[in-house]
Formats: structure tokens, sequence, C-alpha cells
């Protein structure tokens, strides 16, 4: 079932740089009345707000910090649509036996996972007052494939994919609908390390958008999968 985007509310977590900013861009080219950008620092956030005046909010939100997200919450009471946008890469491996894995994997699962599923907990009774909206989490083709040099970060995308899908059952009642994105290499700041052909913020963006519109509940926002 398509989701309508023309004038509703939304919130991007992560959305500074890269995807995140590229996804609000595409929302208020969508029509979006609203749309609290969400980061740890909301100074990142200048450009943003600077670009679209009073439809863009900015709102400060590490999404490893619960008083952070309750009041996060609070402040945006009139959210149609959550985008769980933020994530990182702790550590690009190549040695099995690294202990940074450990290290990077744990940031990765608190931050791409717990974060995720957190903050996902916090607007899940908002969506339900203000009529059930729909929830978008960004995963990654790393859901399905697991990179070695991208082991531990693989796994915690394996685990945000999971949450899609029982967050899509455990929400139907009220009415929520659940996206899951899983794009390829994106050319962002957090890919810099990767040689691989890469899709431009921008285009993957607007693939997301039109994927909501649309009702596809799995899109593939990248240059070779725009299905």
């Amino acid at each position: 079932m398509g989701y309508a985007l023309s004038g509703k509310t939304a919130l991007v977590t992560g959305a500074n740089r890269g995807i995140g900013e590229a996804l609000v861009d595409a929302l208020v080219a969508a029509g979006v009345r609203r749309v609290y950008a969400a980061a740890r620092k909301i100074s990142a956030l200048d450009p943003l707000v600077s670009r679209h005046g009073s439809q863009v909010t900015a709102l400060q939100l590490d999404v490893t910090n619960a008083a952070q997200i309750a009041a996060a919450a609070a402040t945006a009471g009139d959210v149609d649509l959550l985008v769980n946008n933020a994530g990182i890469v702790g550590f690009f491996g190549g040695d099995f036996t690294d202990p940074k894995w450990i290290e990077g994997g744990r940031q990765e699962m608190e931050v791409n996972f717990l974060g995720t599923f957190a903050v996902t907990q916090a607007f899940a009774p908002v969506l339900a007052k203000n009529g059930g909206g729909a929830i978008v989490n960004l995963n990654s083709v790393a859901s399905f494939v697991s990179f070695p040099i991208l082991a531990a970060y693989s796994a915690s995308k394996a685990a945000t994919h999971s949450l899609t899908q029982v967050t899509r059952v455990m929400l139907r009642g009220q009415n929520t609908q659940v996206f899951g994105v899983y794009p390829g290499p994106i050319d962002t700041k957090m890919a810099e390390p990767l040689t691989l052909e890469k899709t431009s913020p921008t285009e993957a963006a607007r693939a997301i958008v039109a994927g909501v519109i649309a009702g596809a509940e799995e899109k593939f926002p990248d240059k070779k999968r725009h299905g």
C-alpha cells in the first residue's frame, strides 16, 4: 500500500550528512510539511535549516542516549513518518583475529541495531496517536550478504533487517507501515574506504522516497537495483 507524503511530518535520524541529509532534501521536495532533522551535534544541521528554512527543525539526538530519545519523542509529537537512518561503521577489518572487530562491533550493534530499536520504541506511540504513520529503516545489502571487511557491520545490519520484519508484524495493528531499505555502496564519508562503484546520496534518497510513496516494503536504491 502506498504512503502519501504530502502534508506529512517526518523525522530523520543521522540527518547531518550523507543519505540522511539527502533524505531531508528529498522529503521536502516530495511535499512533506515539516522535517525534524536529527543528529548528535545540532550545529551540524545548520546547512539544512539554511536551505529549507522553517520546513526543517533541527533536533539533537544521539540514538544511544535514552534521555535524548525521550526528549525527541516529546518534542516531535506530530511525527507521521520516522526514518531510522543513523548508523556507523565501527571497523573496516582484515585479520579475523584483530581485537578491533569486537570493539567496533559493539559500537555498530549499539547504534545500528539497538539505536534503531530504541528510537522506534519511543516513536511507536507517537505514530499510533497520529493515525499509524510509517517507519523507514535504512538497512543495507549487507543485511543479506556478509562482507569480510565489514563482518561485524554486516551482522548489525542483518539485525536491523530482522527488526524491520518484526516491527512490521507487531505494529500492523496500529496501522503503521514499515519499510526496509537496502542500499548497496553509497558515495558517503562512511563508505570512503570502499573502492566499489557507488550511487550518489541524492539519487539513493530520491529512490527511497519514491519507494515509500509507491508502497514498496523493500527497496534497493542503488544504480543496479532500483526495483
